[in-house]
């Protein structure tokens, strides 16, 4: 008890893993959460094999009570949250017309309103210790809609201000929010299977690297608070924009 942790909602087998893997290395106990819980065995076994420690919650990062109800038992089993990542996707494609309320509400969900209720817990609990990090992923899609992604790009551009709002407020009372544009394809199962022809890409470092951004995540949480960014943009070097 007492040891720092830092908190990754969204742990997935790319960016979130990197991530939680990159505190790990520092000392942080990261608590790893997705809805099921057992697809999380992996990277709580490579982070133990690193020499790291790692705890595994299974939890719907939607459901008010079951945010609530993680971030109590990591305050009081664990110990404080020092950094709390906010990682999860809703990446999907639809035309407009094609695009129903039940899944354009569905994808908020998922991107913007759990980004709220993760936010909303973690500084609860950072104001009573006047410091912490809260950093939020964001995509292309948090500053420019795209054809065929309007419920992705609502609920990033939704999360953006979010961010935006909280950093303001939270600021000043120590606390420093960020939000990072991840534009471009990341090294994933997802991007390989669907998208070979870019996932080809990788091999002229035309891809982002998950270890090479989740550097990044760290560095945000080490700036001094003379110099906080707020924003941060990451891309590979072949990447239009």
């Amino acid at each position: 008890m007492g040891q720092k942790v830092a908190l990754i909602i969204g742990a997935g087998d790319a960016l979130g893993s990197a991530i939680a893997r990159r505190f790990a290395r520092e000392g942080y106990i990261a608590c790893v959460v997705r809805r099921d819980v057992e697809k999380l065995a992996p990277l709580v076994a490579a982070i133990e094999a690193e020499g790291g420690k790692a705890i595994a919650y299974g939890a719907d990062a939607r459901k008010e009570e079951q945010v609530k109800a993680l971030y109590a038992t990591i305050e009081k089993d664990v110990g404080p949250i020092e950094v709390m990542v906010f990682n999860i996707g809703a990446n999907v494609q639809f035309s407009i017309t094609e695009t129903s309320a039940q899944k354009y509400f569905k994808v908020w969900e998922m991107g913007c309103m759990s980004g709220f209720l993760a936010g909303r817990e973690a500084a609860k609990f950072m104001l009573t210790r006047g410091h912490g990090t809260i950093l939020f992923t964001g995509a292309t899609a948090s500053t420019r809609g795209a054809a065929n992604f309007a419920a992705f790009a609502g609920a990033k551009h939704g999360l953006r201000a979010l961010a935006q709002s909280m950093a303001r407020e939270l600021g000043p009372q120590g606390i420093h929010v960020a939000h990072i544009v991840i534009d471009g394809a990341i090294d994933t199962e997802f991007i390989k299977n669907l998208f070979p022809e870019r996932y080809k890409l990788k091999e002229v470092d035309g891809i982002l690297n998950p270890a090479h951004i989740a550097e990044n995540y760290w560095h945000l949480h080490r700036q001094p608070r003379t110099a906080w960014t707020f924003e941060m943009d990451l891309r590979p070097y072949l990447e239009q924009w």
